[in-house]
């Protein structure tokens, strides 16, 4: 049984400035199609507009309020909330709050940095 603690992943910067702790992927655990982090954007930050070439991804509210733009189009979400991100479709999310704003992120395959393309 493999159970991956969160406080044994250390957080990191990723290059569209989200705070991310990899959770699990085929870096630190045995699985091999899909990655699970989580991403915490402080008040008043955001992660920059990008896509990802082969990645299909998904976000999930834990807690605070953002914003989320996929392909131009805008929407509010919240905790409870779950956007579908496919490949190919630009997308940024801002902190709306005054709490950070955390999510899940699930890959599919899991995510490297040579998928993600950075868009502005």
């Amino acid at each position: 049984m493999e159970v991956i603690r969160r406080s044994d992943c250390a957080p990191f910067v990723a290059q569209d400035d989200a705070i991310i702790r990899e959770l699990c992927s085929p870096r630190n655990a045995s699985v091999r199609n899909q990655s699970v982090a989580e991403a915490t954007i402080p008040p008043g930050g955001f992660v920059r507009e990008h896509y990802h070439r082969t990645t299909e991804e998904l976000y999930y509210v834990l807690s605070g309020m953002g914003r989320m733009t996929l392909e131009g189009e805008t929407r509010n979400v919240s905790a409870g909330d779950l956007v579908v991100i496919l490949p190919g479709k630009r997308h940024r999310i801002d902190n709306l709050g005054r709490d950070p704003l955390v999510l899940i992120v699930t890959c599919s395959p899991p995510y490297t940095v040579e998928d993600q393309v950075m868009v502005g």
